[in-house]
């Protein structure tokens, strides 16, 4: 008798995977348990763990997994009223498109991640996503913007580091 595996230890294996730095278990992982939880009818939990496993294809260097894997979770959030994970989605969208060099999609993508994060409350994580659009912005030649991004996305943190 084979016993059967729930998608919560799946997750559990791929967050152990990904702290041990094996990205590309921790992917699928992730994807073996997203698809758990969608056939379960938890289309949030499915939706975090397609973003959980795209972080883990961007830091297996493969962009384009990472890309597929977190398309379409934004609109899971967003039907669900859940904005905080949208923007994190979004954010993730973003990471994704900007390794691809999709940099108008990118850059599109961090400036509706950050305002929801924003609406959010989540000053921290909205942080960090105009940390990300700042470089990009910098990283394109448009200096003066990537000031303003990086100051504004500084606006409520209460003790920024130099980082």
């Amino acid at each position: 008798m084979s016993e059967t595996i729930t998608p919560e230890q799946l997750e559990q294996e791929g967050k152990q995977a990904f702290q041990r730095g094996d990205y590309l278990a921790a992917a699928n992982a992730f994807e073996a348990a997203a698809i758990s939880y969608r056939s379960l009818g938890d289309d949030l939990s499915y939706a975090e763990m397609r973003n959980n496993s795209s972080v883990a294809y961007l830091k297996a260097k493969d962009t384009q997994a990472a890309l597929r894997t977190v398309e379409g979770t934004a609109e899971v959030f967003a039907k669900a009223g859940d904005i905080r994970r949208q923007g994190m989605a979004l954010g993730n969208l973003g990471a994704a498109q900007e390794a691809l060099d999709n940099i108008n999609e990118a850059i599109e993508s961090y400036e509706q991640s950050a305002e929801l994060l924003k609406q959010a409350g989540e000053n921290e994580l909205r942080a960090n996503v105009m940390q990300s659009l700042s470089a990009l912005l910098l990283r394109t030649g448009r200096q003066l913007e990537a000031v303003a991004v990086m100051q504004t996305g500084l606006e409520n943190i209460k003790r920024p580091s130099i980082k």
